[in-house]
């Protein structure tokens, strides 16, 4: 039993370095672990039997610690059988729950490398990660899924197999019997291929060209496979995973809109998930801590706090955006982490039902009620008077904003992207306390965070042990650390202008220091924005499209810690004015952007540059602008994008107010010839499985 036996030898030193973990001088980040040490440790230290919960229509479905190795090694064996070898890439299309997290551990346990792809994602991006990363394993979340994606598949042409998820009730283990699943699980047939009329369930069709070459299966299938191999899978894995070995490529967009691939070694991902959690000085083991879960883990962010989650033994709770704020009361969790949409979403519903209360003098107590709220800062205790008011602004009001996270939340985890001092403060004056970070994919996850001993509003926080970060000299941040990625996957070019000879990983992201050493990211170096959902944008080539209209003389992408992308728009006036004339409009300046037949064009020309975007990229609002950008404005394309934001800054404000014209999908392909031959085929807009907050 070598993978056993190391890991027992291997999980002393791991349980030393958090024993030490809130000593005044911060350790460093711990090496030498595989993602499977972590999970080996927690069943010999911190054994859950609730470690993993599944909603389902009939309630929380249970999962231990040893079950999920036991399943995980299973899982590992059943791939190595199948053919697959160490280094070979295994893609997901997976929903973000304890599906997504076996395949994972399973994949990690047999040293193969996972490509996760997000739901949202456009055909021709997920096409794109299966080519790039040369995926011989795809596993899906489900046969509609799968329906979706097989008449495209001939153009994955390394792609070999597949494995439909599914995790039907009849699978799911009680707590009353064993874990395997029953024969009754419903099976695909080895090779697939009906009729494309065919509804029936459990059957796929594909395209008549994959036959040869393209097996599906489901994961019983799999599990049986590899429990056939073995009477004690996990005792027989032929591989043990090392800390240096490859374990996930994470795609990304660049700056021009090229997706780049991410490599995370195993080291790289459990250094920073152990690093990170041992700024969480009262953080209890096992059970005593309840994690409800609901973003991507197809994301670095949540896929970090899962590996640390699992190592600690704490019960997580695999939640999703539209289901998340009904589970705050059901499991009334201790830890949650999330983007700053939710939190605003919540904090803007809290303001709204305030003023909408029945009586005047509720109104008016809850108006009083948030304005002391407002006069609390993080790190700034308030005194005297001051002190006496929000003291009873809570006994009054601000307790029950406690109540909607479920009332026992010792740990409010925000990163993705920047949130508001006022949503920080607001919500700590109310005891709240949220702790905002600061990471990046190619970190492995975590670079800064705020501590519960140190936490200020607008900034990210200190470094994580081992993790060191430097200013530029135009302001950039750069880090370095053993998280830090070794690179792109395929893409030298992109490596090394991302990571200098000193080893100094280049963010594009551009900070400052407080007097306390606290980090603030104070603007963008690189050409991409995050909204406040966490998902990066590439303005550039959506800019591009909107330009390629004659009509568009400039386009500017907004949407920075926004919710959604929108633009501003300079038209071309010369070809204005023509097509203005040839509709009969008699109008010119800045009256002729407010005719409704101008503004329904300039809407076409969106709609067309939306077209095969992902839909969180897509420009959802636009505002005509009657001038063109001036020669003043700096040469480099960041700063002038940094101006423009300053320049038309009530412009843009207003493009977030709820009245403002919003983007449809209109059919105006017979009006505009603007749009007449950029129809998009429905599943080239997404896969229609969205994370939506």
């Amino acid at each position: 039993m070598p993978l056993l036996n190391r890991v027992r030898s291997s999980i002393r030193p791991l349980t030393h370095f958090f024993t030490h973990a809130s000593t005044a001088t911060p350790p460093a980040m711990p090496l030498g672990y595989s993602l499977p040490d972590l999970l080996n440790a927690a069943c010999e230290y911190h054994p859950n039997p609730t470690a993993l919960n599944q909603w389902t229509e009939q309630g929380w479905q249970s999962y231990s610690t040893e079950w999920f190795r036991d399943q995980a090694a299973a899982v590992a064996q059943g791939l190595l059988s199948s053919g697959l070898e160490p280094t070979d890439r295994v893609a997901f299309l997976l929903s973000s729950d304890v599906s997504f997290a076996l395949a994972d551990m399973g994949c990690l346990l047999a040293r193969l490398v996972t490509v996760p792809i997000d739901l949202t994602q456009t055909i021709e991006n997920v096409l794109f990660m299966l080519r790039h990363s040369e995926a011989k394993l795809l596993m899906i979340a489900n046969l509609d899924l799968l329906r979706q994606i097989a008449p495209y598949l001939e153009d994955a042409p390394q792609l070999r197999q597949i494995v439909v998820i599914d995790l039907p009730e009849s699978w799911q283990p009680s707590s009353e019997t064993a874990a395997t699943p029953p024969s009754s699980h419903p099976t695909i047939p080895e090779t697939a291929c009906l009729d494309p009329a065919s509804h029936q369930s459990g059957v796929v069709t594909l395209p008549a060209s994959l036959l040869p070459s393209l097996s599906v299966m489901s994961l019983h299938q799999l599990l049986t496979r590899g429990q056939q191999h073995s009477s004690s899978p996990r005792a027989d894995l032929r591989f043990a995973a090392s800390p240096q070995d490859l374990a996930t490529i994470l795609y990304i967009p660049g700056e021009t809109g090229e997706l780049l691939g991410v490599m995370l070694t195993h080291e790289n991902l459990s250094a920073n998930a152990l690093a990170s959690f041992s700024c969480l000085p009262d953080i209890k083991r096992g059970a005593a801590e309840t994690v409800l879960s609901f973003l991507p883990l197809t994301h670095v962010f949540a896929r970090g706090l899962f590996y640390g989650h699992l190592y600690y033994g704490h019960s997580i709770y695999f939640s999703n955006s539209h289901r998340v704020l009904k589970h705050f009361g059901e499991i009334r969790p201790t830890i949650f982490a999330t983007v700053p949409l939710l939190l605003e979403k919540i904090y803007s519903k809290i303001l709204e039902r305030g003023e909408q209360a029945q009586f005047d003098w509720q109104r008016r107590l809850f108006a009083w009620a948030v304005e002391q709220s407002q006069r609390f800062e993080l790190g700034c205790p308030l005194r005297g008077r001051a002190a006496l008011s929000l003291w009873l602004a809570n006994r009054l009001v601000l307790r029950q904003w406690r109540q909607l996270f479920g009332g026992r939340l010792k740990y409010l985890l925000s990163g993705g992207a920047a949130l508001s001092p006022e949503l920080a403060n607001g919500f700590g004056a109310a005891g709240v306390t949220i702790l905002q970070g600061y990471g990046l994919t190619q970190a492995g996850g975590v670079v800064c965070c705020n501590r519960s001993q140190i936490n200020r509003a607008g900034t990210v926080g200190l470094p994580i042990p081992g993790m060191e970060v430097m200013l530029a000299d135009d302001g950039e941040v750069l880090i370095r650390g053993a998280s830090v990625t070794p690179g792109y996957y395929r893409n030298p070019a992109a490596t090394v202008a991302a990571i200098d000879a000193q080893g100094w990983f280049h963010t594009g992201d551009l900070g400052q220091l407080t007097s306390e050493g606290l980090l603030q990211i104070t603007g963008l170096k690189k050409a991409l924005f995050k909204l406040s959902t966490g998902k990066y944008i590439a303005p550039r080539p959506i800019e591009a499209r909107l330009m390629a209209s004659p009509l568009v003389a400039q386009a500017v992408v907004v949407g920075a810690e926004r919710r959604f992308c929108a633009a501003l728009i300079m038209p071309n006036w010369e070809k204005l004015n023509d097509r203005a004339r040839a509709m009969g409009i008699d109008l010119s300046g800045p009256a002729l952007l407010d005719h409704p037949c101008i503004l329904a064009l300039y809407q076409a020309i969106v709609e067309s540059a939306n077209c095969h975007l992902p839909y969180w990229a897509v420009v959802k609002r636009f505002r005509l602008l009657p001038l063109l950008l001036d020669d003043q404005l700096p040469s480099t394309h960041q700063l002038q994008r940094a101006a423009i934001a300053t320049r038309f800054a009530q412009e843009i404000a207003e493009l977030y107010l709820p009245h403002s014209r919003t983007v449809g999908p209109q059919s105006l392909a017979s009006e505009f010839p603007e749009v007449a031959n950029s129809t998009c085929p429905p599943i080239a807009q997404s896969l229609n499985l969205r994370f939506t907050t």
